[in-house]
């Protein structure tokens, strides 16, 4: 359900994008998942890097982690869902998880304009501030948010220990949010929203 529109909205993308002759650079926008082969979002990079190979387009792909910070639509997304249920003592969302990579979406944003505007960045870019498991994820939300009731921890899974090196982005100058920040702009968002007191 989902590999066929992402590979085919991927290249109707690219193919206006063709068409305009003026045009420097294109970003995609891909996910920290194709370094794991989350089918969907691989297929449609792979797709992007054939098609702008064939139509000498100048690609770049931005690979965010999993994206924190302020929703702005009235409706949350998956992750946003995922986060509030977490901060409101829910584990099943994220129990999956095991160990993973954070990211402020403001953060995100900037990755995108850095990479299409500096005129030395080429290939994929892996945006992520930080890695970590959720046990030691729930333990800084915990500490930080003592009024919320964050859950102590998870069952232990058996999850692959990894980093994501970013040093290619931080060599064009970027420097990424702590994961205290990006939670603290989520949390306070949710507020606004009155989804979370």
């Amino acid at each position: 359900e989902i590999l066929e529109p992402a590979v085919k909205g991927t290249l109707n993308v690219l193919g206006s994008c063709k068409k305009n002759p003026s045009l420097r650079r294109v970003v995609l926008t891909s996910s920290s998942s194709t370094v794991w082969y989350a089918l969907a979002k691989t297929q449609a990079e792979k797709a992007a890097w054939e098609f702008c190979n064939e139509n000498k387009i100048d690609l770049v792909t931005v690979l965010p982690a999993f994206v924190i910070g302020p929703s702005l639509p009235p409706d949350l997304c998956s992750t946003a869902s995922d986060v509030l249920a977490l901060l409101k003592g829910e584990t099943e969302q994220f129990q999956w998880h095991g160990r993973m990579g954070y990211v402020h979406i403001d953060d995100v944003a900037l990755c995108h304009i850095l990479v299409y505007e500096h005129e030395g960045a080429s290939g994929r870019y892996l945006c992520s501030s930080t890695v970590i498991d959720n046990d030691e994820l729930v333990s800084i939300l915990s500490a930080r948010y003592p009024s919320l009731p964050i859950p102590k921890g998870f069952a232990k899974l058996d999850r692959p220990y990894y980093e994501f090196n970013t040093s290619k982005i931080r060599s064009l100058g970027f420097k990424f949010r702590p994961i205290e920040e990006m939670f603290d702009d989520c949390i306070e968002s949710l507020v606004e929203k009155g989804l979370l007191s």
